[in-house]
């Protein structure tokens, strides 16, 4: 059975969501296919606690 699935709004920098637009027609997925894979890799292999201190503290 497919796992289910939700519908959410968000607000992206124009920026990334360009990149991100790209980058899904040259791995030719849809935008919301491309972001999950993303999201589900960053979930599964990093080390959450380390990447978000860099992220909130500015690099």
């Amino acid at each position: 059975m497919k796992p289910l699935k939700e519908k959410i709004s968000i607000t992206i920098d124009s920026d990334i969501l360009l990149k991100l637009r790209e980058k899904s027609e040259h791995y030719d997925r849809s935008l919301s296919q491309f972001i999950n894979i993303i999201l589900k890799d960053y979930l599964e292999n990093s080390d959450e606690r380390e990447d978000l201190k860099k992220v909130f503290s500015g690099r």
